[in-house]
């Protein structure tokens, strides 16, 4: 994570004075779960299992733990180095993907939405959603899944989606994040590779992802026992670009807590680095935190 601070200019004054971290703000993350990882203590304020049903926090896959670490972690373990964006931030873990990652997409449509019926309950702000189907998922599921994150928009919810890896091809971009309203994040591979991740347009010719964010070989919070593991791994892909995005929109709404989710997507329309070099998917650019917070 410090590696990706650095890529997106995120120690500035702003975060450098220790003001803007995410605190009494929450974010909700539909994922595998969430282990009860040190760097979480205090923070996670519901749970919530929409795939097994069980009461007990826990991942059995480590994706939403890693997520969760890139968001929100405080790098305890780490004496700070692997702090995620918002390290002040609450959590709401929605489990909505199986040990393998894999979504079936009516517990997706639960885990939206319980979020919208308990955004006010729990004060989240945020729905970071890391998953998401390559084109081809039947008609109605795929209408389905995009009105149920186009009504936590409508609400006034961040909703920060992954572009899938299913790229670098024109038209990858995984459902949801096929979305005209959600803010859908790919993930930038340094060099000549392109890597995977989901580019555009769109079946309705709309331009996505958004933008991207660093998504390979990051380093985050691991969800097996510490005793037997080390408390952090690596994981590529959209998937961990997409926290980054959510972490800044919690940043952001630590300095700003009036500015709308419209008003948060133009600011980074605004705010983002251009990317000069030939690539496509994109978008506006790179996040820029010190753009941003100005």
């Amino acid at each position: 994570m410090d590696r990706v601070k650095q890529q997106i200019h995120y120690w500035c004054d702003d975060t450098m004075q220790g003001n803007n971290k995410g605190k009494n703000i929450t974010a909700a993350i539909l994922d595998t779960g969430m282990a009860p990882h040190p760097d979480f203590k205090g923070r996670i304020v519901s749970f919530v299992d929409c795939v097994n049903e069980r009461k007990t926090l826990y991942d059995d896959s480590g994706h939403g733990t890693h997520v969760a670490g890139i968001l929100a972690g405080d790098g305890r373990m780490s004496k700070g180095v692997l702090a995620g964006m918002a390290p002040e931030a609450k959590l709401c873990a929605v489990k909505v993907l199986d040990e393998k990652g894999e979504g079936n997409v009516d517990h997706i449509l639960k885990g939206l939405w319980w979020t919208g019926k308990n955004a006010q309950r729990f004060g989240i702000r945020v729905v970071n959603i890391s998953a998401g189907a390559k084109i081809g998922l039947d008609e109605e599921k795929e209408a389905r899944l995009l009105e149920a994150v186009d009504r936590l928009w409508d609400m006034g919810l961040v909703v920060v989606v992954s572009a899938g890896n299913y790229g670098p091809g024109e038209g990858t971009i995984a459902v949801p994040g096929t979305s005209r309203k959600v803010i859908t994040v790919g993930a930038f591979k340094e060099g000549k590779d392109p890597g995977c991740s989901g580019t555009g347009p769109t079946r309705e010719c709309v331009v996505k992802p958004d933008l991207v964010a660093p998504g390979y070989q990051i380093v985050s919070c691991n969800n097996v026992s510490l005793r037997a593991k080390k408390p952090y791994t690596v994981k590529s892909g959209s998937s961990m670009a997409t926290p980054v995005v959510s972490g800044a929109a919690l940043v952001l709404l630590s300095k700003y807590p009036d500015m709308t989710n419209v008003e948060i997507k133009l600011k980074l329309w605004e705010t983002c680095e251009r990317i000069t070099e030939k690539r496509k998917g994109t978008g506006w650019g790179m996040l820029r935190m010190d753009r941003l917070l100005d």
